[in-house]
């Protein structure tokens, strides 16, 4: 367990007698050790109808994935109806985020600054600066954001 401990560091390179010993110990043969491919630990692709709803009321709010799942990106698809909004108080929390309008128009405020974006437009800021995203026109808004670390 030690010598492995140490592989694992860098803190050593291991021999190749004592790679023999780890393959043996994992029932396989040195070329079988060194050809294994990674393979996913998840689902890869997703139906639209399997993205999880975590949104309410006016806003959508979908997550590509599965909440929780421990992965290092959150990635939505978000829909604004009308009148949609996050909230009049703003949003914060550690991380980064951004995305791309893919139809209608959304006024997002970061740090005291609006600005309506509209379908092509993008957005990217530090999240802990607060924030709100507002749909104030009349029409449907529908963007794709990536959130890193997930917020849910």
């Amino acid at each position: 367990n030690g010598t492995i401990s140490m592989i694992e560091k860098g803190s050593v390179s291991p021999s190749i007698a004592s790679l023999k010993r780890i393959a043996a110990g994992l029932s396989m043969s040195l070329a079988e050790f060194f050809s294994v491919e990674a393979q996913p630990d998840a689902d890869v692709f997703f139906r639209g109808s399997e993205l999880e709803e975590i949104g309410g009321g006016k806003v959508s709010l979908r997550a590509v994935g599965r909440t929780g799942d421990g992965g290092q990106l959150q990635l939505l698809h978000e829909r604004y109806e009308p009148g949609g909004d996050t909230g009049a108080e703003m949003l914060t929390h550690v991380g980064e985020e951004g995305g791309v309008v893919v139809s209608g128009g959304i006024e997002i405020t970061v740090a005291g600054q609006s600005r309506i974006l509209r379908a092509g437009d993008a957005y990217r800021f530090d999240s802990r600066l607060p924030h709100r995203f507002r749909n104030v026109s009349d029409e449907l808004c529908e963007l794709v954001s990536a959130c890193t670390p997930p917020t849910f």
